[in-house]
């Protein structure tokens, strides 16, 4: 008998667990808020409560080849880098392809999920329900929970000394939609992240003016890298993840500050991180180093209080007459349908076994989908979590015992502090992560065959983009088209932008100047013998 499994939210996640449940043969239901798949990226004009939330201008930091779910290639004629909107029309087209759409229950919140009393024997969970005002009760012998990481803001006022008393607004940037309500004021963005970057540049354009506060400083990428290429395609590679683990920390450091520092010196912008070595999460953003030497855009040292009127930075330095201040700090790791204690541990931190099945549970029946941080895409992630995950719910895969996942987390809590700072963090080297989670089924490339057998895919496989077909070229769930789409990659990324034909004249016309360069000595030397 096929096993019942709750799927919480249809986003990319949900969406992922649910078509991998399907996939293998359990009976799934999805439970989404809202009326439409999509989650994070389903905009809306206002913020609402238990829904993420974003604004309008908000674009995918991952290109295309790498923000995709393994199986299912973005179109052809969609951007490199793709607008909220555009990245939703490619989940509903992923919903509709996998015949998703009829499994997900819509304008249903989960309201409670509860283990059953004989939890220990049958693993089974009491899940609550609501759809138009009534409630209803459902036994599922599985929950993959999939509500993602950006719901409940982090708005830590206490951390900022009399904020109560300022006479302006306040806000978190989950309420921000757009610029236009903030046209000609004073404007102080809190947060060096994603969504501060990009909400203080777009403020920049329309107020009277803008100060981006930040605490700790961040590296700043662009998503155009080396030849104009995407920048994952060029960085998110396995040679690059083995070098990063066979070189000693002091080189790795250095290449890493080295690229870090390509396009600006952050320190000449005030941007430079505390601790420059730290895998952090950097920031994608292509305008601020513009706005802020074209001055549209101010950068200040974190807050030291607020007055009635003004901000005080812990420079001395005095922002007056300011007007709202967007706070972009984050958000926090919140379930309040189920207990606290079963995906975080004794220190309220968030305890997940590869950041995905709680350790502690009797039985592996409840996993978390598409909660770790990487600088990958979220949906190869999503995806080869849910493969995992589902085939561990069915018995097809088995995990450790439990002190050996405890110890395990123990490990890798001190190399994440090494590496990123935190050891509560659920950041990881994306690389690392999808082979050590892709063995588990099976489906991480065999590169050492590959090179016997298939030499050409190989040497794309290792020296190119990591990219998500990777995961589906064998093992459970191959893809027959995984070898064509790794292969075609580069040509798809160059047609998302070449839209006007170039002569063969014209795109060797750089090849030309190298040979003109190399042969101008030579040149130069004839010239002299010439006139000698």
């Amino acid at each position: 008998m096929a096993k019942n499994v709750a799927v919480i939210g249809a986003g990319i996640s949900g969406l992922a667990a649910l078509k991998c449940s399907l996939e293998i043969g359990l009976h799934a239901t999805c439970f989404e808020k809202g009326n439409c798949v999509g989650g994070l990226w389903d905009f809306m004009d206002d913020a609402e409560d238990g829904r993420a939330s974003i604004y309008h201008s908000v674009f995918t930091n991952a290109c295309k080849e790498m923000m995709c779910y393994p199986d299912f290639p973005i179109p052809d004629e969609y951007p490199n880098f793709m607008h909220n909107a555009v990245f939703l029309e490619y989940l509903k087209l992923y919903a509709i392809h996998f015949d998703l759409l009829r499994h997900i229950k819509f304008k249903t919140a989960v309201v409670s999920v509860q283990k059953r009393s004989d939890f220990s024997v049958t693993g089974q969970w009491d899940v609550v329900t609501e759809h138009e005002g009534k409630q209803k009760l459902t036994i599922f012998d599985a929950v993959l929970v999939c509500t993602g990481h950006h719901v409940y803001p982090n708005l830590p006022l206490q951390s900022f000394p009399g904020i109560n008393k300022f006479k302006g607004q306040y806000i978190h940037n989950r309420d921000y939609k757009n610029p236009a309500n903030y046209a000609g004021k004073r404007m102080l963005v809190v947060g060096l992240g994603n969504s501060g970057a990009d909400i203080a540049v777009e403020l920049g354009r329309t107020a009277k003016q803008v100060v981006l506060s930040t605490r700790s400083g961040a590296w700043i990428m662009s998503r155009v890298w080396d030849n104009g290429y995407p920048w994952d395609m060029v960085y998110l590679t396995r040679y690059q993840s083995f070098l990063n683990r066979i070189l000693p920390r002091a080189v790795s450091d250095w290449l890493y500050e080295r690229m870090m520092e390509k396009r600006f010196n952050h320190s000449h912008y005030g941007l430079v991180p505390v601790n420059k070595s730290l895998r952090k999460e950097p920031v994608f953003n292509d305008d601020l180093a513009t706005s802020i030497t074209c001055g549209t855009v101010v950068v200040k040292p974190n807050i030291k209080e607020f007055t009635e009127t003004s901000a005080v930075f812990e420079d001395g330095s005095v922002m007056e007459n300011l007007d709202v201040v967007i706070f972009a700090t984050g958000y926090s790791y919140a379930y309040p349908f189920m207990e606290d204690s079963i995906v975080k541990n004794s220190k309220n931190k968030v305890s997940l076994y590869k950041g995905v099945f709680p350790p502690t549970l009797e039985k592996p029946t409840l996993a978390v989908i598409g909660l770790v941080q990487s600088l990958g895409g979220i949906p190869p992630t999503s995806d080869v979590q849910a493969r995992w995950a589902v085939r561990v719910i069915k018995g097809l895969c088995k995990l450790p015992p439990k002190e050996t996942m405890i110890n395990e987390l123990n490990e890798e809590e001190g190399e994440k502090k090494n590496w990123f700072g935190r050891s509560e963090t659920l950041s990881t080297d994306y690389v690392a992560y999808m082979d050590d989670i892709s063995s588990y089924i099976g489906c991480n490339p065999k590169l050492p065959l590959l090179f016997l057998t298939d030499p050409k895919l190989a040497w794309e496989v290792f020296f190119g983009p990591c990219s998500p077909y990777q995961f589906r070229l064998n093992g459970q769930g191959k893809w027959d088209g995984a070898r064509k789409a790794i292969l075609n990659q580069w040509n798809r990324t160059i047609a998302a932008t070449r839209k006007r034909e170039v002569s063969l004249h014209q795109e060797s016309s750089s090849i030309i100047t190298l040979v003109k360069f190399l042969f101008l000595p030579l040149l130069l030397f004839a010239v002299f013998l010439a006139w000698s």
